[in-house]
């Protein structure tokens, strides 16, 4: 039973809560709340007017449907054995754009041999070390599982937009810029005429070879602007803001460590939203499955607390963790990409320039290869696409090959390998982090 100054407070507080960051006390709003190891939620219930939606029960975190957020004092957190309260801020995703879209008839995994992949040695390191037994679990949208550049790459994920149900359906509405696409300007491309082709047969080779190039000034193009409203696109579905991201990153983990395993999980609905509770249940199922690494190509603008602790988790339990760096062309830092022992991931082109898009700064741990970057696409097709959130599952793929080689190896190693691009970028000498990767030395070969 509640003693009699909880009592009193519950009556007081029950009057005095209060909406803050622009929330109408009268409208319902999800919030997270994190108990105290033992505290019990149905006084919490109580307290707040909420009623429970969702539960991590070994984080004693609870989503909860209230009245508005709370504002309590310190006293009144400790007598309920709250932890901490914050919004349960929702993620909105701009429309991913792509420079093209192809089929080919040439080895599911041609793609591999494209001019980033060849700048990094990432071919010739996964000769020494491929991944083997190493799992990267990608936190994303959906994937397209019966992909053949991804067959026999794939574990079963987990879809977490599918066990939310109809509880899950308003969703708080805040700034994330998810999937980290800029407005356009990323896409550095001009007429694209080079896939302007409707069979992709000129991709028909076995080898790829036509792909090794140092320089890729096929690639070397500025605004794509023929593809807009192009019906094989819109045949596909790549007017939906959250489709094809998931099957790209996918993509460019299982080509860069082609033995290695990638977990899909699933945060991003088909409007390209997501939450930070949803985003916290996928980094904890993550550290229950023991897997190597973590992949998150999305931006949060607000620092969680329930992102933060759940990543924290994953460091804490030996899992590398990538997040891409954000598409603002800012130095301001994007989460989770930004938090303590992340690696932070900005994006470079061919000739080690800092992508137009990409962001850069102090909380930068390394850049990789980020523009004009050839991955899967749902349907069997491949695409040509630009931004951080690629570059970070590249050096994902990197992490997996340095776990296969030393189990607690990673994040150092990679840092450590990193090819010095200052003379390249010297508005940005040490905002790049410490360099751009390369693969092979990141093995130690």
């Amino acid at each position: 039973m509640l003693s009699l100054l909880k009592r009193a407070l519950v009556c007081g507080l029950l009057f005095l809560i209060i909406a803050v960051n622009g929330v109408d006390a009268e409208a319902s709003q999800r919030i997270v709340v994190e108990l105290n190891n033992g505290s019990p939620i149905r006084p919490v219930l109580t307290l707040l007017n909420a009623t429970v939606l969702d539960v991590i029960s070994e984080s004693n975190l609870y989503l909860l449907e209230a009245s508005s957020l709370p504002g309590l004092s310190t006293l009144t957190l400790n007598l309920y054995g709250i932890t901490y309260i914050e919004a349960d801020t929702t993620l909105f995703a701009p429309t991913l754009r792509t420079l093209g879209v192809l089929r080919s008839n040439a080895a599911a995994d041609w793609y591999r041999m494209q001019p980033a992949f060849t700048l990094i040695r990432a071919n010739r390191a996964s000769a020494y070390y491929d991944g083997y037994g190493v799992v990267v679990a990608d936190i994303n949208s959906a994937v397209d599982y019966g992909h053949p550049a991804l067959r026999g790459h794939l574990t079963s994920g987990v879809d977490f937009v599918s066990q939310q149900g109809p509880s899950y359906a308003a969703l708080n509405q805040a700034s994330g810029s998810f999937l980290d696409q800029s407005s356009g300007s990323f896409l550095d491309q001009s007429s694209g005429s080079f896939l302007d082709q409707s069979s992709g047969s000129f991709l028909d080779q076995s080898s790829g070879s036509f792909l090794d190039q140092s320089s890729g000034s096929f690639l070397d193009q500025s605004s794509a602007s023929f593809l807009d409203g192009s019906p094989v696109l819109n045949m596909i579905g790549a007017g939906n803001a959250a489709y094809g991201h998931g099957t790209l990153c996918a993509g460019l983990i299982a080509a860069v460590a082609p033995r290695a395993m990638v977990m899909p999980l699933r945060v991003f609905d088909d409007n390209g939203e997501a939450d930070i509770f949803t985003i916290t249940k996928a980094i904890r199922y993550a550290i229950r499955n023991k897997v190597g690494v973590i992949n998150m190509s999305f931006g949060i603008s607000t620092n969680s607390r329930t992102v933060r602790e759940a990543v924290a988790a994953a460091i804490a339990a030996n899992i590398v963790v990538t997040g891409s760096a954000g598409n603002a062309n800012s130095s301001t830092p994007q989460y989770p990409a930004s938090y303590s022992s992340v690696l932070s991931v900005a994006a470079t082109d061919l000739a080690d320039k800092k992508g137009s898009f990409s962001n850069y700064g102090s909380s930068i741990s390394v850049s990789a290869p980020g523009v004009n970057i050839i991955s899967a696409y749902p349907g069997g097709y491949y695409a040509v696409v630009s931004g951080t959130s690629f570059a970070a599952p590249i050096v994902a793929g990197e992490a997996a090959l340095v776990r296969s080689k030393q189990v607690f190896g990673g994040a150092d190693a990679i840092v450590r390998g990193t090819v010095n691009i200052n003379a390249q970028n010297p508005q940005y000498v040490g905002k790049l982090g410490k360099g751009r990767i390369d693969v092979t030395s990141g093995v130690g070969k």
